[in-house]
């Protein structure tokens, strides 16, 4: 099995590895920054978001996860888009240039992470709506489980709060750069080949743009919120 970066135990907790994910943990080097092109993203959201199903989002203390859910937002002419309405303070980010993360801040409590996408001055981005974790499992625990009663590794990165919690991204990784990893989180390609059968849906908890079928997943698998 190929090398994974070792990840202390939070305190009081010595559980290891499960083996859900086991078969799909990458080879140490799969996971460097630097693995995509920014021209990847440098397409509108709709194209995007499909193509980012099976990829890594990776950590620089070990914490990675294979995406497997996501929505595509189309900024100016989806009402369901944070820059529907043209630019605003808040999604500027939206608007920069591509392959940067934008994270925003919802219901008062929650942070939710996006892929920036097409040319810089045309606001889209995919939202990240699930993971499977496939390392630093002990760090994500850490990080999401406070005292629950039902505490389930399948539930440590299944919809986009979570996923924010369990890697540990707030907004101030807002701006981060997903290609060059310049603040210690970046996507990497995934495995050859094609991750699973990708359906697709009406996207979730909207009141606005409610009926595009823009949400991307991977069909039957265990991890999709």
């Amino acid at each position: 099995m190929p090398h994974q970066p070792t990840v202390p135990e939070p305190p009081g907790r010595a559980a290891p590895e499960p083996p859900a994910g086991a078969h799909n943990r990458p080879a140490r080097d799969a996971l460097a920054p630097g693995g995509l092109a920014r021209q990847v993203f440098g397409r509108p959201a709709l194209e995007v978001a499909p193509s980012l199903l099976g990829m890594w989002l990776v950590r620089s203390d070990g914490r990675a996860a294979q995406l497997v859910e996501v929505e595509a937002y189309m900024g100016e002419e989806d009402p369901g888009s944070h820059a529907y309405r043209g630019w605003a303070r808040r999604a500027a980010t939206m608007f920069g240039p591509p392959g940067h993360m934008y994270v925003y801040f919802t219901y008062g409590m929650h942070w939710c992470a996006n892929v920036v996408c097409s040319p810089e001055g045309t606001a889209s981005a995919v939202l990240l709506r699930a993971a499977e974790p496939v390392g630093g499992l002990a760090l994500m625990r850490a990080a999401r489980w406070r005292g629950q009663r039902r505490q389930r590794d399948q539930d440590l990165c299944r919809g986009p709060a979570r996923l924010c919690e369990a890697f540990g991204i707030t907004g101030a990784f807002d701006g981060a750069d997903l290609v060059t990893g310049d603040r210690g989180v970046w996507l990497a390609p995934g495995p050859p080949g094609r991750p699973g059968p990708v359906a697709t849906s009406t996207r979730v908890g909207l009141s606005r743009g409610a009926e595009l079928p823009w949400r991307f997943y991977l069909s039957g698998n265990p991890w999709v919120s």
